[in-house]
Parts: C-alpha cells; structure tokens; sequence
C-alpha cells in the first residue's frame, strides 16, 4: 500500500465518519449503532495515520517504507497523547 493508497482510504474513512455523523443529526440512524460504527471508524482512522507514520518515518531514515506493518487496534489505541 503506498502513501497515496493509504491517504485515500484516510480520506474515504473521513467522508464516512461525516455521513454517519449527519445521518445521526437527521435522526436517521440508531444511536448505539451510531456510536459503534464510529468507534470503529476512529479505530481504522487511527491505523492508517500510525502506518502513514511509520512509512514516512521509515522513508525519511533511509529505509524501505514498504517495511512498515499496520499495528493492531490494541496497540494504536494505546498510544500516549
């Protein structure tokens, strides 16, 4: 996957994570279920950002970005701010 494979999926998961959000406005959709699939989209919002992460990082110190692996949802979430 490359950066701009992995920026467009950042992209659509954003889009995704906008219509949910006004669907839940208009009252169209379920609050837990609502909440649950943006959980769920934050999760894979943080994965792509950590892989982006490790690709540029890989890149900017001479290795291969190709290295660098998608992290689990345990790990990405339990980053510290």
């Amino acid at each position: 996957m490359s950066d701009q494979d992995l920026l467009a999926r950042i992209k659509k998961l954003v889009d995704d994570e906008h219509r949910l959000r006004a669907k839940a406005v208009a009252g169209e959709v379920d609050p837990v279920d609502e909440r649950k699939r943006l959980a769920e989209i934050e999760v894979m919002l943080d994965q792509c950002w950590d892989l982006l992460r490790q690709r540029r990082a890989r890149q900017d110190s001479g290795g291969s970005p190709e290295e660098a692996q998608l992290n689990s949802p345990r790990q990405v979430e339990g980053y510290l701010q």
